[in-house]
């Protein structure tokens, strides 16, 4: 049986990845998914949300992939049009007012300085200065 372990933006602007910093604790958009994205396996975490037209469709293709033990990816284009394939770490799928969203934690890479998704600068206390 294949299974199709990828969703891919086929068309829109580039996702905006909003990087979760783990170390520090703080920066976390979505807490609920701390349990889901802890252990040295879950390095660079971001989060993205996007706009589907059957986001339960795209939840349930990332459940059979990962109850296969097969990793699921996200595939866009980076802003200057080169095709990025990054790892789905946790999805959810969500109805809003506008439409439908599907919710993706995804992994960068262990360097950071070769992914779009930005790395949160450490946290300075201005009050130390």
């Amino acid at each position: 049986m294949q299974i199709n372990n990828k969703i891919t933006i086929i068309e829109g602007p580039t996702p905006e990845f909003e990087p979760i910093n783990q170390e520090q604790g703080f920066n976390i958009p979505h807490p609920w998914a701390l349990g889901v994205l802890e252990g040295p396996n879950y390095y660079h975490t971001a989060f993205t949300a996007l706009r589907t037209f059957n986001s339960q469709m795209l939840l349930e293709r990332c459940e059979t992939a990962w109850a296969a033990d097969v990793p699921m990816y996200l595939v866009y284009r980076d802003p200057i049009g080169l095709q990025v394939e990054t790892q789905i770490l946790a999805a959810r799928a969500l109805e809003v007012e506008e439409g439908e969203l599907i919710q993706l934690w995804v992994r960068n890479g262990l360097d950071s300085k070769k992914s779009d998704i930005p790395a949160i600068p450490p946290y300075r206390d201005d009050e130390d200065e």
